[in-house]
């Protein structure tokens, strides 16, 4: 998903932000996802974009 940056960027440095994770709630005022360090809660009013992305392959294992 794809959302407008909750904090103060600075000049030069872009205004939006992903965040990528499981979806595990959806509501009127924003949803929950699951992302590899925490559970973010992003409002509605800042998502800009959203798509089902796949799961990552398993890694293969180097020689």
């Amino acid at each position: 998903m794809r959302r407008v940056r909750d904090d103060d960027p600075a000049p030069g440095e872009p205004p939006l932000t992903d965040v990528l994770g499981e979806l595990l709630a959806v509501d009127a005022s924003g949803v929950v996802v699951r992302t590899r360090q925490d559970d973010v809660r992003v409002p509605a009013a800042d998502i800009v974009l959203a798509k089902q992305v796949p799961p990552a392959p398993p890694r293969r294992d180097r020689p």
